[in-house]
């Protein structure tokens, strides 16, 4: 099994219509009217499913969502201790990766994810012991927080410096967790956290070939970038991710509201300006593109490419 997922492109589900090379380098790019294949059940169920490249050649729903589930009991009885030839608990690492599942998407300190471990209360596991666990799981690339952004636009105090917790594929949490597509189709909270992370395999995959690399942005008054995607040349995008649309306006306001936070410091602090975001993006399960005000992109996920 490939230890990259594919993207959404790459599974030819996306329809490709917008590039994000080409949007980083014409901010004003007519997207408008541009529209995705996949409706909100097809995400879902392309979400449980994962990039896996066994699973889009086979047949059945059913035998296509069980590649996670494989993927996830190898991770646990073989790949845990073949990684470094360290012997480990099957028992233990299941526990674990149901507890990052449990935070997907969230800010959890590594406490809090040992206390979630052990709280049965059957489990003996001490942090150096979970730290190795997920020492292993992150060689594996199974799991991949997010570092935090913390640009000098507020206070250093005001500024959450912790990571994002997140997996290599959405349906990783999915399949720890023993959600199926129809779960998530009654669930739309929990499938807000798992779409964030198939927007972050995406994003990855198409800025690749441009250096890119991911972090996240929030702080202690509730303002958030779900997305930070950085470019190798400096240009950044700041991204929210929305499966439904009465949540496209709100996540707008985040990212006109950091923006103008950016600007402000910069006229305060002329000698140590902080760039300005070259993009704000709404990913979304729609259907249709459309350019909001002061040039926000709303996107269906299932439009993009590199």
């Amino acid at each position: 099994m490939s230890t990259r997922p594919m993207s959404l492109r790459e599974s030819h589900e996306s329809t490709g219509e917008i590039s994000l090379r080409e949007l980083f380098d014409n901010h004003h790019l007519d997207i408008d009217g541009r529209t995705s294949e996949m409706g909100l059940e097809d995400l879902i169920f392309a979400a449980c499913r994962g990039g896996w490249p066994g699973a889009i050649s086979l047949r059945s729903r059913k035998e296509q969502l069980e590649v996670a589930r494989d993927f996830v009991r190898s991770v646990c009885l073989e790949d845990i201790s073949r990684i470094d030839g360290k012997k480990r608990s099957e028992e233990l690492a299941v526990r674990i990766l149901c507890s990052y599942a449990r935070h997907i998407s969230d800010y959890a300190s590594d406490r809090a994810l040992l206390a979630d471990v052990t709280a049965p209360g059957d489990v003996r596991c001490s942090m150096d012991t979970f730290d190795d666990y997920t020492g292993a799981m992150r060689r594996l690339f199974v799991i991949q927080d997010i570092d935090a952004w913390c640009p000098p636009v507020r206070s250093r105090t005001a500024i959450r410096r912790s990571v994002r917790r997140g997996f290599c594929d959405p349906s990783v949490a999915a399949a720890i967790l023993g959600l199926s597509p129809e779960d998530l189709e009654v669930r739309m909270k929990t499938f807000g956290l798992i779409f964030l992370q198939m927007c972050i395999r995406d994003l990855k995959a198409y800025t690749a070939g441009a250096g890119g690399h991911i972090s996240c942005f929030h702080d202690r008054y509730g303002l958030e970038a779900d997305i930070v995607l950085h470019l190798e040349d400096g240009r950044y995008a700041l991204v929210q991710c929305r499966p439904g649309s009465l949540g496209a306006a709100e996540g707008a306001r985040d990212l006109l509201e950091i923006r103008s936070l950016i600007r402000k410091h910069n006229t305060e602090e002329r000698q140590m300006p902080v760039r300005e975001p070259d993009l704000l993006i709404v990913l979304t399960c729609g259907e249709m593109a459309i350019t909001g005000s002061d040039w926000v992109k709303v996107i269906p996920l299932a439009c993009l490419r590199d």
